[in-house]
């Protein structure tokens, strides 16, 4: 296969991941901080961040609505 002829994928891999040299250990903090952040900053995006007590005003104010319309429907 692709081992015989100097090292496959998979060799190349676990040279990148055991090494231990600098420039692999960076590079795996920067992926690692992009897999966390790319989807940290979609969820954020465009959301403005409210205090708790407006999060159960609001959360408040759709069980009431909520209840009050299937309080009519069974009349």
């Amino acid at each position: 296969m692709a081992e015989n002829g100097g090292g496959g994928f998979r060799a190349r891999v676990d040279h990148f991941l055991y090494s231990g040299e600098k420039k692999h250990v960076l590079a795996g903090i920067a992926l690692v901080g992009v897999v966390f952040v790319v989807p940290w900053f979609f969820m954020n995006r465009g959301t403005s961040h409210s205090s708790h007590q407006d999060y159960m005003e609001k959360a408040d104010k759709a069980r009431s609505e909520r209840l009050s319309s299937s309080a009519s429907s069974f009349k």
